[in-house]
């Protein structure tokens, strides 16, 4: 699906933009034409699948930044010049995160279990 340069630097620009006005700005277009082309479906799919990429990208970050974020909530918390309050919240925010991280594998490997119990049955019986 080719959108064309226009459609694509408006897209681009809905993307970094604070607004649509200011997206329609940046692209050379007017505002109205941007909200028409934001109707049409084909312009709709190319900038859901921006948003995905950019928010993925972003995932990707986060990814990056776990291990100095979790170096930086460690050294908080065992620094005995840092304030025992915010020494407490960092330790805290460890057992919390942790917490949740070992949930989140608890539920893939049920998940991952039930889904091949699923298609092992589904092979048994033949759907």
């Amino acid at each position: 699906m080719t959108l064309g340069h226009k459609k694509e630097a408006a897209i681009l620009a809905l993307l970094t933009q604070r607004n649509v006005e200011e997206a329609a700005r940046a692209a050379g277009v007017g505002a109205r034409t941007l909200y028409r082309w934001m109707c049409e479906e084909d312009f709709d799919a190319a900038y859901r699948a921006a948003k995905r990429a950019a928010f993925s990208q972003s995932i990707a970050r986060l990814h990056q930044m776990a291990s100095a974020a979790v170096t930086t909530l460690g050294k908080a918390m065992v620094d005995p010049n840092t304030p025992a309050a915010t020494r407490v919240r960092a330790a805290d925010r460890i057992l919390d995160h942790t917490a949740k991280a070992i949930e989140l594998e608890d539920f893939d490997a049920r998940l991952t279990a039930l889904e091949r119990s699923t298609q092992s049955t589904t092979k048994h019986f033949g759907k």
